[in-house]
């Protein structure tokens, strides 16, 4: 199954660089949103978003906030949730992994750190 991932990020340079990362790694499905409200209105489409990429700072709904909508959700909780931000203090991390986020990335990242954190995920599903 081809992969089909939704970047969520409100830096339109951010979703950028995280859409270029994915396809320089051999990803090319990718739907975006600027904010966690647009992305849970992209979720409830058609079901096809099978992997989310979130930054955590977002006006209106954070990433965060979009992680514990996402599992809090029936249809959408085995999404994997993979938020790239730039918050690496340790209780942060520890604060999106208790709110069920499958990895997470302090920007700035590589391609290839971005490749080790999607396998390392699909791995574990």
């Amino acid at each position: 199954m081809a992969l089909k991932f939704l970047v969520v990020d409100d830096s339109v340079t951010m979703r950028r660089i995280v859409a270029n990362s994915l396809k320089t790694i051999g990803y090319d499905a990718f739907v975006e949103a600027g904010d966690g409200r647009e992305a849970l209105s992209k979720l409830s489409g058609d079901g096809s978003i099978n992997f989310i990429i979130t930054d955590w700072n977002m006006p209106d709904v954070s990433g965060l906030d979009l992680v514990k909508s996402v599992r809090s959700n029936d249809k959408l909780c085995k999404i994997p949730i993979l938020m790239v931000t730039t918050r690496g203090l340790k209780d942060d991390i520890v604060e999106a992994l208790q709110a069920k986020v499958n990895n997470y990335i302090v920007k700035p990242f590589t391609p290839q750190i971005l490749r080790e954190k999607i396998d390392q995920i699909l791995a574990s599903a």
